[in-house]
């Protein structure tokens, strides 16, 4: 009874680890196709156009930016194929059990046949029957034979269901091994092009230390920017919130007070964080939100009030959902910037080439605003996007899909 109890339980625990094994593996192959896909979309839009010149800073930047998703990839792929290995332990060791079921099986399979076969003629059953004592116990010996029967067809079927199970079992074993083997192959290309990448990177890395003065005034220079932008959208966003408050002037809090409509509209965009339409139909997050070591000289911290998303030459800017345009923000030395608001929610496109849109449009969901603003030298596509709750920046990745 107690080996009995420990075969269920062993039974148990074997399917709960291959069912854990199997729903890890899965994460993992998701996790690695979204990082292929960054990494084909950075060398498709930052990449792919080699006639122009980027300044050392841009492609240092960049290079340190797909550098780090192919770590990533590499990582991945490795825990990947050590979940492979351990699906592969478990079911060389469930291969041999079955092994052993049927092999029990068809030991006995043969007994039974041999036995039969001792007693296969006509006269032997009926002589089994008509030696009965009475009626009844030859009822009982006619029952037994139907069984015997019965379990003989029983065995042969089971023994069928095991060796097709096993074959199963086998081939499944065999992708396996194939599966762990291309991961394999593929980490070890990729390593290949990351070595490359790094020598790359360093030779940036080493020309821009060389002018070590030159490029932090332009790390300087990039921050100060931002920063001017970024107190010009809170002051146009405190604007608003006092004009909301002309009914109720007495109030002094940053919020904005909202009409019933407009508590409505605030209502679905809250209810939309994490499922919003990204900004642009195309692209790739290049600078993430917050603070964050510069991605070339680790030592200097920048701050981000939003993402900043490459894409391709012309591409249109469209709106996450429906508002109304707030303001058209042109700063000194700077692209132009669109604020549309949203209830309370306040969203902002900078850095676009041209703005489609004006001051009080009402907005829909995915409608083009403008296009992005392309750098002729460096032929680099870029837009700023940021999220306010009143004039709280909120991290954009938590709100548009799959960011």
């Amino acid at each position: 009874m107690v080996r009995f109890i420990y075969l269920i339980l062993s039974l148990l625990i074997s399917i709960n680890l291959q069912s854990q094994n199997i729903k890890k593996q899965k994460q993992l192959e998701n996790k690695s196709r979204l990082l292929k896909k960054e990494i084909k979309k950075i060398n498709e839009l930052l990449f792919s156009n080699e006639e122009k010149k980027k300044n050392a800073l841009d492609e240092a930047e960049d290079l340190a930016l797909k550098l780090s998703f192919r770590e990533e990839l590499i990582k991945i792929n490795n825990q990947q194929a050590n979940e492979i290995v351990k699906r592969i332990n478990i079911n060389e060791k469930t291969i041999l059990n079955k092994r052993n079921e049927l092999d029990k099986l068809k030991s006995d399979y043969s007994e039974m046949i041999k036995n039969s076969y001792q007693s296969r003629s006509l006269n032997n059953r009926l002589m089994f029957l008509f030696s009965s004592d009475n009626f009844y116990q030859a009822y009982k010996r006619l029952e037994y034979l139907k069984q015997y029967s019965a379990s003989r067809r029983k065995f042969a079927n089971e023994i069928q269901k095991k060796t097709k199970l096993l074959q199963q079992l086998n081939q499944s074993l065999i992708n396996q091994k194939i599966k762990k083997d291309n991961l394999v192959k593929e980490n070890r290309k990729a390593k290949q092009v990351l070595l490359k990448e790094k020598k790359l990177q360093k030779e940036v890395i080493d020309f821009l230390l060389k002018k070590r003065k030159n490029l932090s005034v332009q790390i300087s220079l990039k921050q100060k920017q931002a920063n001017e932008i970024d107190k010009e959208i809170e002051a146009m966003i405190k604007q608003a919130i006092l004009a909301s408050k002309k009914n109720n002037k007495k109030s002094n809090s940053i919020v904005f007070d909202l009409t019933p409509e407009a508590k409505l509209i605030a209502s679905n965009f809250k209810s939309n964080k994490g499922r919003l339409p990204w900004p642009l139909e195309k692209g790739v997050v290049i600078q993430r939100f917050g603070k964050q070591p510069h991605p070339v000289v680790r030592t200097t911290i920048i701050q981000s009030n939003g993402v900043t998303i490459a894409t391709k030459p012309n591409s249109f800017v469209r709106s996450v959902f429906k508002g109304e345009v707030m303001a058209i923000l042109v700063y000194k030395g700077s692209n132009p910037s669109v604020l549309i608001k949203h209830g309370n929610y306040i969203t902002a496109y900078k850095n676009l080439g041209r703005v489609d849109v004006k001051k009080g449009d009402i907005i829909k969901a995915k409608q083009k605003i403008g296009k992005v603003f392309t750098n002729q030298k460096s032929g680099k596509s870029t837009m700023q996007f940021s999220i306010f709750i009143n004039t709280v920046p909120q991290n954009p990745k938590n709100w548009i899909y799959e960011m």
